[in-house]
């Protein structure tokens, strides 16, 4: 991978080096011009050997461009791992008499010659002293000189640091090489000097969310800091004519792509999606602002087809491609070698990559609502929690973000437990707790569960205040079921309660359309919310406290394109779920309307 970095900078700058060359080596003759083009041919083509014996062949014949010639075979060389053979051609260089950036290039050269015989001090040195006056252009190559210098010295967060600073050039397979050595470079480094380097980094540092899915990989759950939410997008602006009506931070498309699967084990869960991102699509009718062409397209059940469908959607003309839902289709459509169009993932990769520059990511994580269920608790001013999670993945990685939130927010889990599907007795697990010691309880739990755990908490005598995730909530009203679950307040989307103004009504919308009923409804809003976000999302990465009210939430936007959202809160009473207030801030659009009879039709 690092030589393919270094190998991709110099095909971008042959070409330029071939009529900068002679415009400063003044008029060669015809010989030598066809000399010299021959040369960066075999250069291009990748015949290196070839390419520094005809270079230097050339430095033989001209006096005046010796050096040119000489610093192009030492180029040559480098690409071609014959480092010894470079450093012979760049000891017969005369540095003053170098032009433009090929003194910089000589010093690269030189560092990476260092690099080549162990000497990475003396690379770092070469690399800084060259730092003050490199081109623009030279800034990968050297930032990828430097990376392997630190790691070579012994320093492999700095190295990390670097990498994670180039990432948002590269692309394809050179961001996904780059980013597996972030993971190794933080990998060799211990839990506790994760933890404490990553407190000091600042929010927006490339660095962070590297450590925090390394920390994560080492069995630390980190703070997720809450996003600050200021103002709302869509304030309408002052105008006239044209103008009138225009929302602030609004930028009409004129095509979109959305890429779900059409059957397979996520058919149903796309049906939901696409109903509720075209019930937002026929509602924007209604605001007066423009609507784009939409097109749908079948990202089948593996990442392959995911990326084909990407790749026609580009080509058909899309602005923006929304889309695909699994996570590893995303990662395939993110690590291609070129995203000429930006992309709204709806999941987030595995690993801890970033979405590509100009491209977002947004997704339903547990672990960014069991972090809200921590502030919310401490909010309340509890200080010592115990947890009930499900053996299921979701369920413990919600855990482990509970822990460090609360932790973060000055609180104490005092108890753990983890509870078997099979299982429908937990007195034994109950009885290991030290419930006396907690004056709140969270659950990472699914209906079924929490239903057979809080009667067997009653009988414990246990009093304290019990907060869950939306996973505790089926999605519909079963009081007969529920009644076991009152007082338990859980964080969910507003959506299922009405509680964000401007929508249309849930059950309007479940009368016509049953997917809408229980879980679907969340898949439902996040449609919508898929829609909403379209037009917005520039302005959300780039105002920092500006969000979209959401069917799912306050929706927010950190300058990584990483969406998040920020829940509402319900309580059960007589085993009916219902919003803790009437509802949640207002000043955006309006998402989305009741589809007519027969649901949302394509386009």
């Amino acid at each position: 991978m690092d030589t393919r970095i270094i190998r991709s900078f110099a095909a971008g700058v042959v070409a330029a080096l071939c009529f900068a060359g002679c415009a400063t080596l003044g008029t060669p003759t015809p010989q030598l011009q066809a000399q010299a083009e021959r040369a960066e041919a075999q250069y291009r083509q990748g015949e290196f050997d070839q390419a520094a014996q005809t270079f230097l062949a050339l430095a033989a014949q001209s006096y005046a461009g010796r050096d040119h010639y000489r610093l192009r075979a030492a180029e040559a060389y480098g690409e071609e791992g014959a480092l010894d053979r470079a450093a012979q051609a760049l000891a017969e260089i005369k540095r003053r008499r170098l032009e433009g950036d090929e003194v910089a290039r000589y010093d690269l050269l030189q560092a990476q010659v260092a690099l080549g015989r162990n000497q990475a001090a003396q690379a770092l040195a070469l690399l800084d002293a060259a730092a003050p006056t490199l081109p623009q252009s030279l800034h990968p190559r050297a930032q990828e000189l430097r990376a392997r210098a630190q790691a070579e010295a012994g320093d492999p967060w700095g190295a990390a640091a670097t990498r994670a600073a180039m990432d948002a050039g590269l692309s394809g397979l050179d961001r996904s090489g780059n980013e597996r050595q972030i993971v190794a470079l933080l990998g060799k480094l211990p839990a506790a000097e994760l933890q404490r380097r990553h407190d000091t980094l600042p929010a927006n540092d490339p660095l962070r969310v590297w450590v925090e899915q390394t920390l994560v990989r080492q069995g630390v759950a980190v703070a997720i800091a809450p996003p600050p939410l200021e103002h709302p997008v869509g304030t309408v602006l002052p105008g006239e004519g044209a103008a009138a009506g225009a929302r602030e931070g609004y930028r009409a498309l004129r095509a979109v792509a959305l890429l779900l699967p059409a059957s397979g084990q996520l058919g149903a869960a796309a049906s939901a999606v696409r109903d509720g991102f075209f019930a937002a699509y026929f509602d924007a009718a209604r605001s007066g602002l423009p609507r784009p062409a939409l097109k749908v397209y079948d990202s089948g059940g593996d990442p392959a087809q995911a990326v084909a469908a990407y790749q026609q959607a580009a080509a058909d003309g899309a602005e923006l491609v929304i889309g695909p839902l699994s996570r590893e289709a995303v990662a395939a459509v993110f690590q291609q070698a070129k995203l000429p169009v930006p992309v709204l993932a709806l999941n987030h990769p595995d690993g801890a990559s970033l979405p590509p520059p100009g491209s977002a990511e947004f997704g339903l994580l547990p672990e960014n609502e069991s972090a809200q269920a921590a502030e919310h608790i401490a909010e309340r001013g509890l200080k010592n929690a115990v947890v009930f999670a499900a053996a299921d993945d979701w369920a413990q990685r919600a855990a482990r973000a509970f822990k460090a939130q609360f932790q973060s927010s000055g609180g104490r889990v005092v108890g753990e437990a983890t509870l078997q599907s099979e299982t429908v007795n937990y007195a034994a697990q109950i009885a290991a707790l030290p419930l006396a010691q907690a004056d709140g309880v969270f659950l990472a739990l699914r209906p079924q569960q929490a239903r057979l755990l809080l009667p067997q908490l009653k009988l414990a005598k246990l009093t304290q205040p019990v907060f869950a995730t939306s996973h505790v909530y089926s999605g519909e009203d079963a009081p007969n079921l529920d009644r076991d679950l009152d007082g338990v307040e859980f964080c969910d989307a507003p959506w299922l309660f009405d509680a964000q103004p401007g929508l249309p009504k849930r059950d309007d919308i479940a009368a016509q359309l049953p997917l809408t009923r229980g879980a679907g409804a969340r898949l439902f809003a996040f449609g919508m919310d898929a829609y909403a976000l379209a037009p917005y999302l520039d302005w959300l990465r780039t105002h920092g406290g500006s969000y979209l009210p959401g069917a799912t939430g306050q929706l927010s936007e950190d300058s990584f394109g990483r969406v998040r959202r920020t829940l509402t809160w319900a309580r059960f009473a007589d085993g009916i779920a219902q919003p803790l207030s009437g509802g949640l801030d207002v000043g955006a659009p309006s998402a989305a309307p009741t589809p007519t009879a027969g649901g949302p039709a394509s386009p």
